[in-house]
């Protein structure tokens, strides 16, 4: 098995791809291996493991948690396709307020290795789809925070004209007004 490691615009945020064996029954894939990811330069101890189902139009983001419990994310998709957003929340970086987004399915066998200090957000396209994604710290409701998912700030050029949103995304604030993730 073996792994790329391909960072994007913001190159904190580093597009991971695995090797897909297929057979007549179907693939098999790594989704991850510690020492491979070290040898590509993410250094991260995953506690927790989560999986969630969306319908199609829903978009989820943009969320991020406060330190101390900031969390750094590998996300991948199982089912469906989604368009992935990661926002630089670390006021001390250079890239503070700048977003990056790939296009993430089932069927590419991707993923994106997000660090702590980004929130991040994505929009269903089609159907629907399966997310799951591993964090390096567990959840802590007191320290879960979020941006708006339309701040003007940002002008993220989401795919779907009328998203379905939680009421708890609906009122995040604006990237100015946002608690430091970092």
């Amino acid at each position: 098995m073996s792994f790329t490691f391909q960072p994007l615009d913001i190159p904190d945020v580093v597009l991971v791809r695995t090797t897909r064996h297929h057979d007549p029954r179907g693939f098999f894939t790594e989704t991850y291996r510690r020492s491979l990811f070290l040898a590509g330069g993410i250094d991260a101890e995953f506690v927790q493991d989560n999986l969630v189902r969306s319908g199609p139009g829903v978009l989820r983001g943009l969320h991020y948690q406060r330190p101390p419990s900031a969390q750094g994310k590998l996300v991948q998709v199982l089912r469906g396709r989604v368009f992935d957003v990661s926002v630089d929340l670390r006021r001390a970086s250079p890239s503070f307020g700048r977003w990056v987004a790939w296009e993430l399915s089932g069927d590419s066998g991707e993923g994106l290795w997000i660090p702590a200090g980004f929130a991040h957000g994505y929009a269903v396209l089609g159907d629907g789809a399966d997310v799951a994604y591993k964090v390096t710290t567990e959840f802590d409701a007191d320290r879960d925070a979020g941006v708006r998912w339309d701040d003007p700030t940002l002008a993220i050029p989401w795919p779907l004209k009328e998203p379905v949103i939680s009421e708890r995304d609906r009122g995040l604030p604006r990237l100015d007004d946002a608690e430091a993730a970092s």
